[in-house]
């Protein structure tokens, strides 16, 4: 059984979500924490439930997901997991923050490449990654789907849908991704996004105005 959390961090309101078991092992997901009390939740969090952190996942590579990579690589010694693709956006993001007025020390360690269909294991469960491009080049949502959520990243919001006027975005590609990859979903399942509240597939298939 897998429990999550979400963290809202820096300037733009980012979600960094950590992901836990019984076994209290854990992913962390886009740690957006910038400043150094956000790095001290991060770490309280982890520290009072006594979690022993298995995996750094990104769901793509902007500026507000990535700010707390460095810290968590150097903290828990864990390996930078995207999607090949997104490797120009990794790349470009420091000095995107530079342009942005948030500077920061992007990750420098290795990097381990996933793919969509792959699965990324927690103890005995499992997360599908979905390969989810238009708001990024290599965006990807992680798909849990025993237990129905997914964390989307920067894909699909309430009622809204990801930017696609950054860099090597694209409209038609994203709402494409919205519709083969998770609007196949069962309508329950909870969408944990990357700014704002969570929401279900069935809502947004109703309510929202981009599709």
């Amino acid at each position: 059984m897998l429990e999550v959390r979400s963290f809202t961090f820096n300037p733009l309101a980012e979600n960094t979500y950590v992901i836990y078991n019984e076994e209290r092992h854990c992913l962390i997901i886009d740690p957006g924490c910038y400043f150094e009390n956000e790095r001290r939740e991060l770490r309280e969090f982890i520290e009072k439930y006594a979690l022993s952190p298995k995996l750094l996942l990104n769901t793509h590579c902007h500026l507000d997901h990535v700010f707390g990579n460095d810290f968590v690589h150097k903290t828990y010694g864990l390996t930078l997991h995207i999607h090949e693709k997104e490797k120009p956006v990794f790349d470009y993001a420091p000095s995107s923050g530079n342009q942005w007025g948030f500077p920061f020390k992007n990750y420098e360690g290795p990097l381990i490449y996933i793919r969509g269909a792959e699965e990324i294991s927690l103890g005995e469960d499992k997360l599908k990654i979905l390969f989810t491009p238009g708001h990024a080049p290599g965006h990807v949502c992680f798909y849990n789907e025993k237990q129905g959520f997914i964390i989307g990243g920067d894909v699909l919001f309430r009622q809204s849908i990801g930017r696609t006027d950054l860099p090597l975005g694209d409209h038609v590609t994203l709402l494409a991704s919205i519709r083969e990859q998770l609007f196949v979903l069962p309508d329950e399942t909870v969408v944990y996004s990357g700014h704002g509240p969570a929401t279900t597939i069935g809502y947004e298939k109703k309510h929202n105005p981009f599709l």
